[in-house]
């Protein structure tokens, strides 16, 4: 017997949390059926690729991501500028067992917070079938799906913890996944976030600035307990990672061809905003 496959791994592991799931069609329980997919009683059926991840998608969804971005994306993650974050997010659900990180792209971020949290499972999602696959080759010890919170895959009250890191919010779907006692982490930019690459994009135009404050105030509306934690840094920035950060960022997606831009170094500065329902 050889070792065992991607989809067999993956399986075990959805065998093992399948309470977190839902049928995303009818909202009912869902078992695994032979290894090889997620079906519910009324015979809604997902299959586990051989890559290692359920596609619970159910409608035909275009992401505009490449697998180009989400390996640009795992280089920057990987070179360590989110460090401090992703410790301070690690310290704040520390007690977690059962963790979703939602728009979780190619899922570095996910595996770097589990890696510090002790006995949870990390569940990642996103709707960007290419970030997902890059997720299940880097990081088989996680659940990925592809799936849309707006028809979620999820079962009600399920979640200890669900991140939403530097991406778009549900909150009505967050708050119905989250476990009594659970919280919401949602990293939202802060006005000094790359501001070094905010200058030479945008120089002399309203985007130089960049401020937070409507998302914050969103936030506060959507959630009875809220603690705001601010994490601010400036680290080097090495020359081979530039190319990356633009590929990554959506500030960098509209750079003129002609513009060249120079970066020695990087200011992180996010707000961790927390909220229980």
């Amino acid at each position: 017997m050889g070792a065992l496959s991607k989809r067999a791994i993956a399986a075990a592991l959805m065998e093992q949390s399948i309470t977190l799931f839902a049928c995303p069609v009818c909202q009912q329980s869902m078992h695994v059926y032979e290894q090889g997919r997620l079906v519910c009683p009324a015979n809604h059926s997902f299959d586990i690729a051989k890559q290692g991840y359920v596609n619970m998608l159910t409608h035909s969804a275009a992401s505009k991501y490449s697998k180009s971005l989400f390996e640009s994306r795992k280089a920057v993650i990987d070179s360590g500028i989110y460090d401090a974050v992703e410790e301070k997010i690690s310290k704040l659900i520390a007690s977690a067992k059962t963790v979703l990180d939602t728009g979780c792209g190619e899922g570095s971020h996910l595996a770097r917070i589990m890696k510090d949290i002790d006995n949870g499972i990390g569940v990642g999602i996103d709707i960007a079938k290419e970030g997902i696959l890059a997720a299940t080759r880097h990081y088989p010890q996680q659940i990925w799906c592809v799936g849309d919170l707006a028809k979620s895959p999820f079962a009600q009250e399920s979640f200890d913890a669900i991140l939403n890191i530097l991406s778009p919010a549900n909150y009505e779907e967050f708050k119905r996944l989250l476990a009594p006692d659970g919280c919401l982490v949602k990293v939202v930019p802060q006005s000094g976030y790359l501001q070094e690459l905010r200058a030479q994009l945008y120089a002399d135009s309203s985007k130089e600035t960049y401020s937070n404050e409507q998302i914050v105030a969103r936030f506060k509306d959507s959630f009875s307990e809220v603690i705001v934690e601010r994490v601010t840094y400036t680290l080097p920035l090495a020359e081979e990672l530039v190319p990356a950060l633009l590929e990554m960022t959506p500030m960098g997606w509209h750079k003129k061809e002609e513009t060249a831009i120079v970066l020695n170094e990087i200011t992180i500065d996010v707000d961790l905003l927390v909220g229980k329902v």
